[in-house]
């Protein structure tokens, strides 16, 4: 293991991209991509990513990694082909926008703490989309293709630079039950457009109210999963060990065996 970069790993990772790019001896699969196909597969190895994070599995975290980057040099390799841009200047262009907005690292700028490194960075941020693009609003550049609790936070995030937003978590979690009072009357009065909406307004609120707990959603809800798949394992077990089937245990007795998972935890 070596503190330095390596780059003659890294040249290597490029060439093995161009060969497989390579029209006549390349591999036809991956010959066949467009920035569009491997969207979706750039998404996955980002989530496998935060996935051996939080499982602590530092072995995994390596190779996953690893697939991370390889998706970085194959958008990379495709934009090259057309001569859009080529790895190097991803590189370049990261390591300038590091540079501009660390100026209390790499200038003379200082700063108090995390915080107000925060609310710097935001305002270096919004004055380069004020210089390339002067009509932009405010919201614009916010992903669209984010998952969207973490798009939820995103926005409600970049309306709070402006002053858009509760000053404390009571007035969001006041925000939550009227959103949830809302759905209440939606669904009794049977227009699903209408409860979709109610509910699609309870899932932002909830999204910024994590935002005013400092948590983020997607994590929080991971792990609600992987409870909820944990105790459902431990329930299927009680019911295989009782030797009858699931018909036969009513929604009581099911409960009773799910509080039993829990307590087991």
């Amino acid at each position: 293991m070596t503190e330095e970069t390596d780059p003659p790993a890294l040249t290597e990772l490029l060439g093995i991209m161009a060969r497989l790019r390579d029209r006549e001896r390349g591999c036809p699969w991956d010959v066949e991509q467009t920035f569009a196909t491997i969207a979706p597969y750039t998404i996955e190895e980002a989530y496998e990513v935060a996935d051996a994070i939080e499982r602590n599995d530092l072995g995994d975290l390596k190779d996953e990694l690893g697939d991370l980057l390889f998706q970085v040099v194959f958008h990379a390799r495709m934009a090259e082909e057309t001569g859009a841009f080529a790895f190097a200047d991803v590189a370049r262009a990261i390591c300038d926008k590091m540079l501009r907005r660390h100026p209390h690292v790499f200038g003379a700028a200082s700063v108090a703490d995390s915080a107000e490194q925060t609310k710097r960075w935001e305002e270096l941020k919004r004055e380069e989309r004020g210089s390339t693009s002067p009509d932009a609003g405010l919201l614009d550049d916010v992903p669209v293709g984010l998952p969207a609790m973490t798009r939820a936070v995103k926005l409600g995030k970049r309306a709070a630079t402006v002053g858009f937003d509760w000053p404390e978590v009571a007035g969001v979690r006041a925000k939550v039950d009227e959103e949830l009072a809302e759905l209440d009357a939606a669904a009794a009065s049977g227009d699903r457009d209408h409860v979709a909406a109610e509910l699609g307004d309870l899932l932002f609120s909830v999204a910024n109210l994590s935002r005013h707990l400092q948590l983020d959603p997607e994590t929080c809800l991971r792990a609600a999963n992987a409870r909820f798949a944990r105790r459902f394992r431990a329930v299927e077990a009680e019911v295989a060990a009782s030797g009858r089937p699931w018909s036969s245990h009513d929604a009581n007795a099911l409960d009773a065996l799910w509080r039993r998972a829990k307590a087991g935890e």
